[in-house]
């Protein structure tokens, strides 16, 4: 199973982004599908979390502003990024739970797209 994110660049302040991450490989269901970001010297942090059947849940730093969404159909999860702020720039990651056919399902991460925003 691998994930492709993609829709990271560089803005200005206020401006917006839509990102994207689609699943592919041996896929039999995808759970719960997140998005994270980690800035420079900064730790990983959760950014947003959507279930499969699309409940959501947000980081309150990007509440108001950002919205996840999912397709499930392509198996592919999407992050409305609104009004961005120079303190959103960082590194993105999707993460999905995907299940190839048991009942087991394992975290699988994308290789990360970059989000700069300037003031």
């Amino acid at each position: 199973v691998q994930l492709q994110a993609s829709g990271g660049g560089a803005v200005q302040a206020g401006g917006s982004l839509k990102l994207s991450c689609a699943a592919s490989g041996s896929i039999f269901r995808v759970n719960a599908m997140r998005w994270h970001r980690q800035a420079p010297g900064s730790q990983r942090e959760l950014v947003a979390t959507i279930t499969r059947g699309g409940i959501t849940n947000y980081a309150d730093s990007v509440k108001g502003r950002f919205t996840i969404s999912r397709d499930n159909i392509k198996n592919t999860v999407y992050l409305q990024m609104n009004s961005l702020a120079p303190e959103d720039t960082a590194l993105y990651y999707c993460n999905a739970y995907v299940s190839s056919g048991s009942l087991q399902y394992t975290g699988y991460w994308g290789q990360g797209t970059q989000v700069t925003v300037s003031s």
